[in-house]
């Protein structure tokens, strides 16, 4: 009872714990909007430049943009793109850490969602686009109101498991002196020089918010597969 006093109630130490959940909860929420936008858009850029014949060049130029950005982003450890997005490209004193860490995980999340979606869409058999144009849509419609449809389905355990990951992967803003989550239990255990409950504390957080996650995934697929029947 001491320990649990010393730790969390004196100074009010356990507003670190709560602003730092609050950080990382506001991390991955943005980090995940923007790693899906990037990650439909490659892998619609991709998925369209295997499945044509004969692409033309803005197609090309646009894949090898992708590609080469899949390489970077996928190649390079995500604590030193952090690193890079606060020390080199966002230099100025003013910029915001909340804003330079979710752009960043923003931005990595969107290359692995790219290939998650990409995987989908090669999944579909060719005929479903070919029935889609039969009925008069154009590739556009085609791609929004067939294909995108069941590769989702397809591959939304695959994007659960990489949101999961995000939200872990969020743990290493102390790098940059953010207040995240892990950040706000080591700053206790600084103060206190007592690792075992402030750091077990932040586990038990992280275990619940995936459990809790992983659980309104699961509800999500049941659902979707009841709509198919």
């Amino acid at each position: 009872m001491n320990l649990f006093y010393d730790d969390f109630i004196v100074d009010n130490r356990y507003k670190y714990i709560l602003k730092g959940l609050g950080n990382t909860l506001l991390i991955t929420l943005f980090a995940v909007l923007i790693g899906i936008a990037i990650g439909f858009l490659i892998a619609i850029i991709r998925s369209s430049h295997d499945k044509m014949d004969r692409p033309g060049f803005f197609v090309k130029f646009l894949n090898v943009l992708s590609k080469l950005y899949l390489a970077v982003i996928r190649g390079t450890p995500t604590v030193v793109q952090l690193l890079i997005s606060f020390f080199i490209i966002f230099t100025s004193p003013n910029a915001s850490k909340l804003m330079v860490a979710t752009l960043t995980f923003g931005i990595n999340s969107g290359a692995y969602v790219a290939e998650i979606i990409r995987s989908g869409i090669m999944s579909i058999d060719g005929g479903q686009m070919e029935a889609g144009r039969s009925l008069g849509l154009n590739y556009a419609k085609t791609m929004r109101h067939i294909i995108m449809p069941q590769a989702f389905k397809n591959v939304l355990p695959a994007l659960a498991n990489e949101f999961i990951v995000l939200l872990k992967e969020t743990s290493i803003c102390g790098y940059i002196g953010m207040m995240d989550l892990t950040k706000g239990g080591d700053i206790i255990r600084s103060a206190t020089y007592d690792p075992f409950l402030p750091l077990l504390t932040v586990a038990a957080i992280y275990l619940v918010l995936v459990c809790g996650l992983s659980a309104l995934v699961g509800r999500l697929e049941r659902r979707l597969r009841t709509s198919e029947r």
